[in-house]
């Protein structure tokens, strides 16, 4: 008899190879390296201010990471709507909870992997272009090792609240519109209105909260503003599955 575990296995086997075979995936994963590697590069070498969080600024290449892995998380799923193929899909697992289980905890292993990586190389390649100068961050100081580990946390997180969205809303433009507004968008807005909340919204969180050595007043601490991101994948994925469970394929 076929149990939950081995049903779950086959899904996730199922779901590794479209995603592998999918070249629009290893596009992302390249670009994504090589893009905040060479945002961390430029503003690493033109750092000047010694007092400034220089953990933070070699990261900064994190931030376009979030677009490129959220834009992936959404077409892994709205594709399948718009090529017809989640009719195929739904008909090998017909459990819609653990078919999204599945494509959720493959797509986070995948990003997760990427996010390290990205924020690494970013890292040591930022530090790199300060010249040795006595005030280069090492991973051994108190906070770079975490806040290097984090942001490549949250770029998975990130790429999970994207797949949310694109079970949810099943249209691509739609789909990243409302990606891009939540995590791009929303802390403009904030700005004008409501400064204080502006913390609260992922690219802040992951730019002033999970990237640096050291948290400024009025920051979320790494750890809550990690437990926020775990929150905003959470939600979008279980209203995803929601989704998926209430309505047609």
């Amino acid at each position: 008899m076929t149990t939950t575990v081995d049903r779950f296995a086959a899904a996730s086997r199922m779901e590794w190879i479209k995603l592998r075979t999918l070249r629009s995936t290893w596009w992302t994963l390249a670009v994504t390296v090589a893009g905040a590697t060479g945002i961390g590069v430029a503003v690493g070498a033109n750092s000047k201010d010694a007092s400034a969080d220089l953990t933070n600024n070699v990261l900064a290449g994190v931030a376009p990471g979030l677009l490129l892995v959220g834009v992936l998380g959404v077409l892994t799923m709205t594709g399948e709507y718009s090529s017809g193929m989640i009719r195929a899909t739904l008909a090998a697992v017909p459990d819609r909870p653990l078919l999204l289980a599945a494509k959720a905890t493959v797509f986070g292993l995948v990003t997760l992997v990427l996010g390290e990586v990205t924020a690494f190389v970013a890292f040591l390649a930022g530090r790199a272009a300060l010249h040795g100068r006595p005030v280069a961050p090492g991973l051994g100081q108190p906070g770079v090792l975490r806040a290097v580990v984090l942001s490549g946390v949250g770029i998975a997180l990130m790429g999970l609240f994207g797949l949310g969205l694109g079970a949810i809303v099943r249209h691509s433009a739609a789909a990243l519109a409302t990606y891009v507004g939540v995590v791009f968008v929303a802390g403009q807005l904030l700005l004008a209105v409501a400064p204080a909340a502006v913390r609260w919204v992922p690219l802040a969180i992951v730019g002033d909260s999970l990237g640096v050595s050291r948290t400024a007043a009025g920051d979320l601490s790494p750890w809550t503003g990690l437990a926020v991101l775990c929150g905003y994948a959470a939600v979008a994925l279980g209203a995803g599955a929601w989704s998926l469970t209430r309505r047609d394929g």
